[in-house]
């Protein structure tokens, strides 16, 4: 265009085509978010309302060393459950009674020394006793004490179901005809053990609920006495003498004759024989002395009621594909409780 020259006008249909004509606008594409994959519902089993009874028993008797290993594996104590819960029930309905329960522990087999936790549950009115008995194949003695004195005591347990916080819901549709139960438990810490002297930790691994046998019948005794004849500066001689079949000169003599022991000790021999025997004899007429007593006591008969009305179950866990094999399952329960009424 020159300069100074006039711009010439545009046609009023070119301008107003221009004005209607939609402008083209560049179009982008709309990025598609990939979706994420939804994480899958997370099963949670629902809690049984006896599920950790087994639990709360204290493993009597079991070496603390060996306590956490009972734990590694989950022993399934369903049946137990079973037996409170279900109409028909070992423990269910049972009016006036409670259940006492205390644990043990047994090795699966010997090839295979793994500990397997075993209940005994006792069916009665009361606690079948308040005392614990200490005794192991090292002591002779045996002692009996209150359970209090080995921090042990019978434990009301509380089922899932009553404990403050739970589902109420689920408390208030549960038709519960749970009787009593308790256990015995321990409150001694494993951490404790290390300011007691070493006689008294190891008290803990000989305890073994005690119960009065009233219909235990007086056991033969024996007339063999273990002689441990001090001979310096040789081992002691260990010996068994039967004071009903051995002669004391006769028999020293046949040591003697087999250089078992020297003739100047001879004299000696037989006077330490002589006492060990008189002190054999001495505590079995103690024992029959204690055993008479006992039976004039008036709590005698009540016992003997007691121990006649109660009923003993052992209960072995149910084998799953995920615990030890159960190779073989005993009644036998401890040296005072003899054996059970019925395997569970």
């Amino acid at each position: 265009m020159r300069k100074g020259a006039k711009r010439k006008a545009r046609p009023a249909a070119a301008t107003e085509e221009a004005a209607t004509k939609p402008k083209a606008t560049a179009t982008r594409a709309k990025r598609v978010k990939a979706s994420q994959p939804q994480p899958e519902p997370e099963y949670v089993e629902e809690q049984r309302n006896l599920q950790d009874l087994w639990k709360a028993a204290f493993p009597v008797g079991t070496e603390w060393d060996r306590l956490e290993s009972i734990y590694q594996y989950d022993w399934d104590f369903s049946n137990l459950e079973k037996e409170f819960e279900e109409e028909g029930g070992k423990f269910h309905g049972i009016g006036d009674n409670k259940v006492y329960l205390f644990g043990q522990t047994e090795t699966s087999s010997p090839s295979q020394p793994v500990l397997i936790p075993t209940l005994v549950a006792v069916v009665a009115p009361r606690p079948p006793s308040m005392e614990i008995g200490i005794r192991s194949v090292q002591r002779e003695d045996k002692e009996i004490v209150p359970m209090r004195q080995m921090k042990m005591d019978w434990i009301p347990y509380i089922p899932l179901e009553e404990r403050e916080g739970w589902n109420s819901e689920r408390a208030k549709k549960s038709d519960s005809n749970l009787p009593q139960i308790f256990v015995l438990g321990c409150t001694q810490r494993k951490a404790g053990l290390k300011q007691m002297k070493e006689e008294r930790w190891m008290k803990f691994q000989y305890c073994m609920p005690y119960l009065m046998n009233p219909n235990e019948e007086e056991k033969e005794q024996s007339t063999v006495v273990d002689i441990l004849f001090p001979r310096e500066p040789q081992a002691p001689l260990f010996v068994q003498f039967d004071w009903e079949f051995d002669e004391v000169e006769e028999y020293t003599d046949e040591l003697i004759k087999a250089e078992e022991l020297s003739e100047d000790k001879k004299e000696a021999f037989m006077e330490f024989v002589r006492e060990e025997v008189k002190k054999a004899k001495k505590k079995i007429r103690e024992e029959r002395e204690a055993k008479k007593k006992l039976m004039e006591d008036p709590k005698y008969q009540e016992a003997k009621m007691f121990y006649e009305n109660m009923r003993l179950y052992k209960i072995y866990p149910v084998q799953t594909p995920n615990t030890p094999v159960i190779e073989m399952k005993s009644k036998y329960i401890n040296y005072y409780y003899g054996s059970a009424h019925e395997i569970i």
